[in-house]
């Protein structure tokens, strides 16, 4: 199946989706957003990466910023913080340059390598969008983090990739059926800018009024 670009979604919403359904509907279909301080720091980060008016190029390396990415098959587009091509044997063939490169990502995140792979799936599907657009292969990328100040090197896996299918494929269903997940509370909601507009402890076991009333018997103290 192929999408057409009426339909596409936001590659990054991947990360959004995969640490909270929730988060992505409020954001991705509902079209929420508030900002907190992660958000701030995240935002000035990108805006530092992102000039595509910059490109570098040094012996054996090609560097563009804020490359437009897509991919009918997946049916998302976006931009890749930072693509490098590198002077390879076994590459592909760049219009202007002499030569062949392989292709080589980087995701660019404020904070710290996490135990969970939503950073990774981003980065695998930016990935997809490549090889797809420039049929080629691209096994490996990374990301860098600003806490640490260091790129984690990604292995672009065949279970990432499927969980990159799984997850767009998901993505999709909800978006046609406009359709934003009910909440699941975690500590993890704590940081979430949205916490104000999701209300995640607003859940089954506790009605609108009981809600309510706590809010206020709270403000009281």
């Amino acid at each position: 199946m192929e999408y057409t670009e009426d339909n596409y979604l936001m590659i990054s919403g991947i990360q959004h989706f995969k640490f909270c359904r929730r988060q992505w509907a409020l954001i991705h279909i509902e079209q929420q957003w508030a900002e907190n301080v992660h958000t701030a720091i995240g935002e000035i980060m990108h805006q530092r990466v992102h000039d595509p008016e910059l490109r570098e190029k040094r012996k054996g390396l090609i560097v563009a910023r804020a490359l437009p990415v897509s991919s009918r098959e997946m049916g998302v587009s976006g931009e890749c913080d930072v693509v490098e091509f590198r002077l390879s044997e076994d590459g592909i063939r760049l219009h202007g340059h002499r030569g062949l490169y392989s292709i080589y990502p980087v995701e660019y995140k404020k904070g710290k390598p996490k135990l969970t792979e939503e950073d990774r799936l981003q980065l695998a599907a930016q990935a997809m969008c490549l090889e797809e657009m420039f049929s080629a292969s691209v096994p490996v990328g990374a990301v860098f983090y600003g806490e640490t100040r260091r790129r984690e090197q990604v292995e672009i896996t065949e279970e990432l990739r499927q969980e990159v299918r799984n997850c767009f494929r998901e993505m999709h269903g909800y978006f046609e059926r406009a359709y934003t997940p009910k909440v699941k509370y975690s500590k993890a909601c704590n940081a979430c800018s949205l916490k104000e507009l999701c209300l995640p402890k607003l859940g089954k076991s506790l009605s609108v009024k009981a809600y309510i009333t706590g809010m206020l018997g709270e403000e009281e103290v």
